[in-house]
């Protein structure tokens, strides 16, 4: 299987995930709830209403749904040459069973694609802007990133539990240049998981806003929303039209 979606603009404060939401790049999940639907402000208030499971780890068996719809393709991993795409890459078993994920975007046109995550290896709650979150990217094909995700080769810790599912997409748009900014974004704005100690605002700037938020700024078609506080493994599954498989290591 093979990744080619979109992704899209950055998340903010002061707005939610929502779909064509404004994009701003250097935001965070915190404030996301204003000004969302009565759907979204549903959605956000369940998550919220769990924070305080989540507070209690550091967090950020894979399933075939069935409902995965795989991308067209003229290429070994199923995307088309001049298309982009897009991957989430799964850790079920992170984070105590609530998930951790990292994400990938291809480089419009090409087999090249652009992957990390946010691996948090101190299982801080809080990390202050600049800290160390164990941010990390890097570039390669798309078999190289598949085997560097399936492996954890660019962990920058002991990592526990290896990303055992991914899920992509092709996409008609992409924006490379705005996703590699948001990459630089996410990894110097800290961490954080339950109530912000600046703020007294229950929010997060966790693995799932970091994929979310790169993805969005690529422009990535079938992007579902991601509110704060929101469970990795939960927003997993909402991934309409995304292809689903497992990852062995390779």
């Amino acid at each position: 299987m093979s990744p080619g979606e979109p992704a899209g603009p950055a998340r903010s404060v002061g707005r939610h995930r929502g779909f064509g939401a404004g994009v701003s790049t250097g935001g965070s999940r915190e404030r996301q709830g204003v000004g969302m639907g009565g759907w979204g402000r549903k959605r956000a208030l369940r998550w919220a209403a769990v924070a305080g499971a989540v507070a209690a780890v550091a967090a950020c068996g894979p399933v075939d749904t069935g409902a995965a719809v795989r991308p067209s393709a003229t290429r070994a991993h199923g995307t088309s040459v001049g298309s982009g795409g897009a991957c989430v890459f799964v850790k079920p078993d992170g984070a105590q069973k609530f998930g951790h994920v990292g994400w990938g975007f291809r480089i419009t046109g090409t087999d090249r694609w652009v992957y990390g995550a946010v691996e948090n290896p101190s299982n801080a709650l809080y990390t202050p802007p600049g800290g160390d979150i164990g941010a990390w990217h890097a570039e390669g094909t798309y078999a190289r990133m598949l085997g560097d995700m399936s492996r954890d080769a660019n962990h920058p810790g002991k990592s526990t539990h290896p990303y055992s599912r991914y899920r992509c997409t092709d996409s008609a748009t992409s924006d490379v240049n705005s996703a590699r900014a948001m990459i630089r974004t996410v990894e110097k704005r800290g961490f954080l998981v339950g109530v912000d100690p600046r703020t007294g605002d229950l929010g997060s700037r966790d693995c799932l806003d970091a994929t979310y938020d790169v993805l969005r700024a690529y422009r990535t078609r079938h992007l579902t929303p991601a509110y704060p506080t929101e469970i990795p493994n939960l927003w997993v599954e909402t991934l309409v039209l995304w292809s689903d498989s497992a990852l062995k290591p390779r």
